[in-house]
């Protein structure tokens, strides 16, 4: 195994433990081989006296679900009819929300999401609408969401995040999780690569007084981030203790962000084109690629961009010409019409990019600053960044793509995406300073 000397580290490294003290909704992790036996032990202490409902598809029915409801009736504990959704290729959508939460209204059971993203966002969503806590069985490593605040579903055409409390409880089988395809543990992979650029994103917010980091928050998804990153090959082997790292590495960023009640300790701009792709319904091949997969290659355009930027001169920048070549507030909305012009993203676009817009004054103060602090700020973002070019052997390794052909975008599409990703959330990253200060045309590959 090869550990990365350059990943960034953080001086605070708490212990799962002391994670967990600091989530708002989980009250239990359970990590490790085997642990799956004793989800009955984790529900009746979470939730004495209740059935349970176990939410699955037809995949995560058989890899775990069939085992979680066999030990949990044998350990006498009662249980409602399983809810199984049998689409071949299952995805988070608001009707599958709607479904599940009429099944709900028929029992009092609590929630047991036995499978990956898609089940634990459906059940998360569900559970909340029907006030009920519920219980997660992660299946595969394959993204963030398991502990996080908020659940990510498709709405009107359009991915969309919903505020729900996390879960109740998690159990993280990792004999389960190992034997998971090799694809979903790429995916998720990928999506803890991506705290590199989102935590330099909020370096920046911090340094220009936008938003200040979380300390806490910070140290949960920073420290270890690159111990649970160092070993792609095996991860993708499926190798116990790389696959051990790569989940708990997942699992402090979702849990840093129920600490916050927010996705900033764990997204940037590269979720933003992640967002924007998913919202376009952009599909590879007849599917839509994972999420994880998207994050990747708009991680790595986001570092490319970091490299850029870190040879401006920001200290010499000219606040004068960029306040004077700031569009009004009706030019920027006329702007953002025509760039989503004839789609259904214009609505969210409108409502998002005029809750971050600043007028002069604003943007005056905030460039003042950053001319001010770019000598050290650049100096803290070259400490925390790792080059794209070592961010890429990364992905290779673990199997993930690179380029952007790999899940059907082309070099035009990615193009147009740095003016869009900006549009379609209100959060400050790089997009924003990059627009700030005069520089979009470094959005242009090249």
């Amino acid at each position: 195994m090869r550990k990365a000397a350059m990943f960034p580290t953080s001086p605070e490294h708490l212990t799962m433990n002391e994670v967990l003290r600091s989530a708002g909704e989980t009250r239990s992790l359970l990590m490790g081989p085997g642990v799956l036996a004793n989800t009955p032990e984790v529900f009746r202490t979470l939730f004495p006296g209740q059935q349970a409902a176990i939410v699955a598809d037809s995949t995560t029915f058989e890899v775990a679900g069939r085992n979680v409801g066999r030990g949990l009736t044998s350990a006498g504990l009662s249980c409602v009819e399983p809810f199984i959704f049998g689409r071949s290729k299952f995805s988070a959508e608001h009707d599958c929300v709607e479904q599940l939460q009429t099944s709900f209204g028929r029992h009092n059971a609590i929630p047991v999401a036995v499978g990956s993203g898609t089940i634990n966002d459906t059940v998360k969503l569900a559970a909340h609408r029907v006030g009920r806590p519920y219980l997660c069985v992660a299946t595969a490593a394959s993204m963030d969401g398991y502990a996080a605040f908020g659940a990510s579903i498709t709405f009107r055409s359009a991915k969309q995040t919903f505020s729900c409390p996390a879960p109740r409880g998690i159990i993280a089988d990792l004999d389960i999780i190992r034997e998971a395809p090799a694809e979903m543990t790429a995916s998720g992979y990928a999506d803890l690569l991506a705290k590199i650029t989102a935590g330099a994103d909020w370096i920046l917010a911090d340094a220009l007084e936008v938003e200040p980091i979380h300390h806490r928050a910070w140290a949960i998804v920073q420290a270890g981030l690159g111990d649970a990153l160092a070993d792609p090959a095996g991860a993708r082997a499926g190798d116990p203790a790389a696959i051990s790292r790569l989940v708990e590495g997942l699992m402090r960023a979702g849990f840093a962000m129920q600490c916050v009640s927010s996705s900033r300790p764990a997204s940037g701009a590269e979720h933003q084109f992640s967002h924007l792709w998913d919202m376009e319904g952009h599909t590879h091949r007849g599917e839509a690629p994972s999420h994880g997969f998207k994050v990747g290659i708009a991680t790595l355009t986001v570092a490319s961009l970091y490299e850029r930027l870190m040879q401006e001169r920001f200290e010499d920048l000219d606040v004068a010409s960029c306040v004077a070549a700031w569009p009004s507030a009706a030019d920027a909305e006329a702007r953002t019409r025509r760039l989503f012009e004839g789609e259904r993203l214009m609505d969210v676009a409108m409502v998002e990019s005029s809750a971050k817009y600043v007028r002069g004054g604003e943007l005056e103060l905030q460039l003042l600053r950053l001319r001010e602090v770019w000598p050290a700020l650049r100096t803290r973002l070259r400490a925390h960044l790792i080059p794209c070019a070592e961010m890429k052997r990364l992905l290779l390794a673990v199997g993930a793509p690179t380029e952007p052909e790999e899940i059907g975008l082309t070099p035009e599409h990615v193009r147009r995406s740095f003016f869009r990703a900006q549009l379609i959330r209100r959060r400050f990253t790089v997009l924003d300073l990059m627009m700030r200060s005069g520089l979009a045309s470094l959005g242009s590959p090249g």
